[in-house]
């Protein structure tokens, strides 16, 4: 198994193959959500309040991040080990749409059948990037639970924003879970996000 970006989501027809560029691929995210569980864990001092600042980011390559994955999350083979089946299956619902749509003639079922058949390995990329996302959500919900935390301030940019909103669908999810609401603020001429838990 790898990790490596392959773009946003494909919305394949009978024409060809275009991307939702509203599904980027999860990929984009990963590194900075192991960016601030690395500062979380780094700056918690049994403190309800957690202000992230100074990072020091790192672009990290597919390897790495997989070796943090690793790392940071428990179970992350049987994570991974999902992601072929959620592939066919995302390829039979998508298969069988097309052969039960009785507006197509048999060339354009054809057609669009191939291009599913030739996206497949891009699928299970985008499964694959999607399932590394969320284990690093998890980790990072798990951290938040277990220590407490009450609220965390974090600069904005590199994404932070758009995952600590994401980590707060996944803590109403988690057990137990934790309604969070993200606002923002001017401090000292800074934007700075705040996710309230």
């Amino acid at each position: 198994m790898e990790l490596k970006y392959v773009g946003a989501k494909p919305i394949v027809s009978q024409h060809g193959v275009t991307f939702d560029q509203n599904r980027p691929d999860k990929y984009t995210f990963i590194n900075s959500a192991i960016e601030l569980l690395e500062a979380l864990n780094r700056d918690i001092n049994d403190d309800e309040v957690i202000e992230l600042k100074s990072f020091k980011y790192e672009e990290l390559n597919g390897k790495q991040l997989l070796e943090k994955l690793e790392l940071y999350c428990k179970d992350i083979d049987e994570v991974f080990a999902t992601r072929e089946a959620l592939t066919e299956e995302l390829i039979d619902r998508y298969k069988s749409s097309v052969e039960n749509n009785s507006n197509l003639t048999n060339d354009e079922k054809m057609a669009w059948l191939g291009n599913i058949r030739l996206m497949k390995d891009y699928y299970l990329q985008y499964i694959t990037n999607e399932n590394a996302y969320n284990a690093i959500l998890n980790a990072l919900a798990d951290a938040i639970t277990s220590k407490h935390i009450k609220e965390i301030l974090f600069p904005i940019g590199r994404n932070y924003a758009l995952v600590l909103g994401h980590l707060a669908d996944t803590l109403i999810d988690h057990k137990p879970p934790v309604d969070a609401k993200m606002t923002f603020e001017d401090k000292d001429g800074e934007a700075i996000g705040k996710l309230s838990l």
